[in-house]
């Protein structure tokens, strides 16, 4: 069965060159342009990983992350955060708030992204 990612992001050209590459790897894919968007679509499609961006439109990812991390049936979903925030206080803030791992845009590649990705939800727990 495919692994379902959400990518919560804004930035259309990002979003849909991720999309693109996961897919590729045969990934089924949800997009949400912001938080308000991304939390609708992970209660309705519960996916196997959810990709956050924390600077949204209306409710700011730590808001969608918070939202998660207290819904039961959403909790256990790996948040995995992807931002320009790159300040050290912001990584801690949103690894306590219950992100599994926090990356900075400027400091990844597609590749890099996709592997992380698969990392998290292949790796025997």
């Amino acid at each position: 069965m495919k692994k379902k990612v959400l990518i919560i992001e804004d930035e259309n050209d990002l979003r849909f060159f991720i999309a693109r590459a996961l897919k590729e790897e045969g990934f089924e894919v949800i997009e949400a342009f912001d938080g308000e968007e991304g939390m609708e679509k992970a209660k309705k499609e519960k996916p196997d990983l959810i990709l956050l961006d924390l600077l949204l439109p209306g409710i700011s990812g730590y808001e969608v992350l918070t939202r998660i991390k207290k819904d039961p049936e959403l909790e256990m979903i790996p948040v995995l955060i992807l931002s320009n925030l790159g300040q050290q206080e912001e990584i801690e803030r949103g690894l306590k708030l219950g992100a599994i791992d926090y990356l900075i845009k400027a400091n990844f590649t597609l590749d890099e992204i996709v592997d992380r990705i698969k990392k998290i939800l292949y790796s025997p727990k």
